[in-house]
């Protein structure tokens, strides 16, 4: 059967048992990915996997081969633990330290200058899915900017502490939106920037989807499936569905990078930068400082 470009075809190799050589390749393959995309998610290796013809698309081949395999490689320390997160779960509970040393070296280690201090406008990063947010996370808070999950679609509460939020800040908010090219993931789009909005009539809020788009899926040759005619959200959506975890996890950084600059002025970010580095500096004395009383 011949498939047309992009699209996951599942080949006969894939349905039957693999041999050694065949077990070992794809082990290497899910090593080269997670190296590449790290820190990165279970789920987001899977559909890397997927787009580079390693498995098939299947949830068997997630939680038979991709879920398996991961946990035999990260025990055997072919892969770190650290460089695969599970967003999903937390803990809580209260940090506490042996002393305030601790505590300043702590507080050193975490600290940011706010980039946005005197900005006209600031922005905010909206994903469909857990995976995607943890990999834009870091690039995101190195700017000091917010990422916010609906996991589908977000409860009312949920929406309305993001709109009441936009309102407190007063300024222009811009949204960089990353999710499914499919008529579920188009319509959450709709849905959160609707009822947004509408309980913040009097902000400014701009939305752009930067993944996955109809170009992207062109330009980078991602793999699609049939979208489900039985959804009734489909009844507007023209074409194959993608998932946003098929764009590699460099290229939406990029894009997250690029669009959150867009907005900063790059001499003043680099002052700031310099400021911030000089001011850590300061802290990490003073925590070694009251380290040495408390010896």
């Amino acid at each position: 059967m011949i498939a047309k470009a992009g699209t996951y075809e599942p080949r006969s190799i894939k349905r039957a048992r693999r041999s050694a050589g065949e077990m070992e390749e794809l082990e290497e393959g899910l090593v080269r990915i997670v190296e590449k995309e790290r820190p990165t998610t279970v789920r987001h290796v899977f559909y890397r996997a997927v787009a580079e013809g390693l498995i098939p698309k299947t949830e068997a081949a997630y939680k038979g081969t991709i879920v398996r395999l991961l946990t035999r490689l990260r025990r055997a320390g072919s892969i770190p633990y650290g460089s695969i997160s599970d967003n999903t779960r937390w803990t809580l509970g209260v940090r506490s330290y042996g002393s305030t040393g601790e505590a300043v070296a702590s507080f050193a280690r975490a600290y940011r200058r706010n980039l946005w201090a005197d900005a006209d406008s600031r922005v905010e990063i909206w994903c469909e899915k857990d995976a995607v947010a943890g990999l834009l996370a870091d690039t995101a808070s190195e700017s000091c900017v917010n990422v916010m999950v609906f996991r589908g679609y977000s409860s009312v509460s949920y929406l309305y502490s993001l709109a009441e939020d936009i309102r407190a800040h007063g300024l222009p908010t811009y949204v960089y939106y990353f999710g499914d090219h499919d008529p579920s993931g188009v319509d959450v789009e709709r849905f959160v920037t609707k009822t947004v909005r509408e309980m913040a009539p009097d902000a400014e809020i701009h939305v752009q989807r930067l993944a996955v788009t109809e170009r992207q899926i062109e330009e980078y040759n991602l793999p699609t499936r049939p979208t489900k005619k039985t959804d009734s959200r489909a009844r507007n959506f023209e074409g194959d569905s993608v998932e946003v975890d098929a764009l590699d996890g460099a290229t939406l950084q990029e894009l997250a990078e690029s669009a959150i600059l867009s907005h900063l002025d790059s001499r003043e970010i680099a002052q700031l930068k310099l400021v911030e580095k000089q001011e850590r500096e300061t802290l990490t004395a003073l925590a070694r400082k009251l380290k040495r009383r408390a010896s």
